[in-house]
């Protein structure tokens, strides 16, 4: 059932209006929040009994799963206990990988299409980390954590407010972890620029923008039975939100102090899409649905703003955009990296003067005010705001790989909080939060791109804690 009613018919096709005073009016498509079940506390800042060995079992070992249990086999304190696949020639490849790397033999499931329940309910397994396809991501963690394992998923780890509010929902009850597997917050510009917003290098952050822009033509061919297309022929909106979204959210403190209130979201027709599952499928797509490019606006309740784009179809430079603007800075990673800082505004926040790898003094007394700073003044910037979690294990991330280094951040990150008994880097509303715009942008887009209102999935929980400092926690590193 979807969880969302319409107010004000009539004036679905308004613009927002804004009071004098700054306050919100505006007719907008209301969204339900559940009440929470009786006898459920929430999961912010939960914290699991800490493992000493964490025992993970593999569900979907086709594009990201092999990568996945590669980078396990090189953690400490992880035990792989079981793989599944569908096909049983996956399967067997991934028990190659523990093999090559010394690792005892995995229990193998495949064949079936319930052989991952199987799975979920052996009693030797601590974590479920589910790399399938999108469908089967909420059903498979459901099931996992009502078995009493930890869920792991791969990005977006819900498609609908429903799966959203199952996934939260079976997490406070079971009190399992239920994290969405966002590797791109973990990128090395992401995690330094983090580190400098949380510094106040920026100032007050009042926007940011973040993207998936990145032509699939090269690896459409790669997803199983073509799921990821004929997803993007039936269902219109921003599909894919999570990773251009993640890095702006945590920057902002969503659900850690604001929260996202409203959204409107349009799309072009679809042309190159449409076109490319034509010819690749060899049968007409009349109502092929995703437009070629989908543009989103965000306000939040402390009236910062958000915009996300998405488009995999045109010929395009891989793009996720990331930019924070603040009152003081801005910072800026495609498609080039690179920050603007108001020293005069900045205090003690600028660069020490022998923090430039040996170069001397930084000369920020004539810096411009239209373009980047120096290459050398942000190159020191880097150097002082490194993120702690970044000094710990860049130099192991770049030698184990996964997208640069931040898939292993990622999964070392995972293995560390639960062996500690810490809260995760990524909660279940870091999860419905950036997974909630693939439902709410083809609400908007499907009713003239109306404003809809973002639900607050911590039910009233998110200004229990304010910053975003808290997470990341554990690190050997001290900022």
């Amino acid at each position: 059932m979807k969880r969302f009613f319409v107010f004000a018919v009539a004036a679905l096709l308004l613009p927002l209006l804004f009071s004098c005073s700054g306050g919100e009016k505006m007719s907008m498509i209301r969204t339900e929040v559940p009440e929470r079940p009786a006898g459920q506390e929430d999961m912010i800042g939960f914290a699991a009994p800490p493992l000493d060995t964490v025992r993970i079992g593999f569900i979907g070992l086709g594009m990201r799963g092999p990568g996945a249990v590669e980078r396990m086999c090189q953690i400490d304190g992880t035990k792989i206990v079981a793989l599944c696949d569908f096909e049983q020639d996956r399967a067997e490849a991934a028990a190659g990988i523990l093999e090559r790397f010394g690792r005892p033999e995995a229990a193998l499931y495949y064949g079936s299409e319930d052989a991952w329940k199987r799975l979920c309910e052996r009693d030797d397994i601590d974590l479920v980390y589910i790399a399938t396809d999108w469908k089967s991501h909420a059903k498979m963690a459901i099931y996992a954590m009502e078995h009493g394992k930890h869920a792991a998923i791969e990005v977006p780890a819900a498609m609908s407010l429903d799966e959203i509010w199952s996934l939260i929902n079976v997490s406070e009850r079971t009190r399992r972890h239920c994290m969405q597997l966002e590797n791109c917050v973990y990128d090395f510009f992401e995690l330094t620029t983090l580190n400098m917003a949380q510094h106040g290098l920026f100032g007050e952050i009042l926007h940011g923008e973040g993207a998936y822009i990145h032509n699939l033509d090269e690896f459409w061919d790669e997803y199983w039975h073509d799921w990821r297309l004929l997803y993007n022929r039936d269902h219109r909106g921003d599909v894919y939100p999570t990773h251009g979204l993640g890095p702006v959210c945590q920057a902002m403190d969503i659900h850690r102090g604001d929260k996202m209130n409203v959204l409107v979201s349009m799309d072009t027709r679809a042309v190159n899409g449409k076109e490319y599952y034509e010819k690749h499928r060899g049968e007409a797509a009349p109502d092929f649905r995703n437009g070629d490019h989908t543009m989103t606006m965000i306000r939040t309740e402390k009236g910062k703003t958000i915009m996300i784009q998405h488009d995999v179809v045109n010929p395009r430079p891989y793009n996720r955009l990331y930019q924070l603007t603040g009152t003081k800075g801005f910072a800026n990673k495609y498609p080039v990296e690179g920050y603007m800082v108001d020293f005069s505004k900045a205090g003690d926040l600028a660069p020490d003067s022998d923090s430039a790898a040996g170069e001397g003094k930084v000369d920020i007394e004539n810096l411009s005010a239209h373009s980047f700073v120096p290459e050398e003044v942000k190159d020191a910037l880097m150097a002082k705001y490194r993120h702690p979690i970044q000094k710990e294990l860049e130099q192991t991330a770049k030698k184990v790989g996964g997208h640069g280094g931040m898939d292993y951040i990622m999964d070392y990150r995972l293995i560390y909080c639960l062996r500690n008994g810490l809260p995760l880097d990524m909660d279940v509303y870091d999860l419905a939060e950036w997974c909630c715009l693939t439902e709410l942008t083809a609400i908007s887009i499907e009713n003239g791109n109306a404003p809809v209102e973002v639900p607050d999935f911590t039910r009233g929980g998110w200004n229990k804690v304010q910053g975003y400092r808290h997470a990341f926690a554990g690190s050997s590193q001290t900022e």
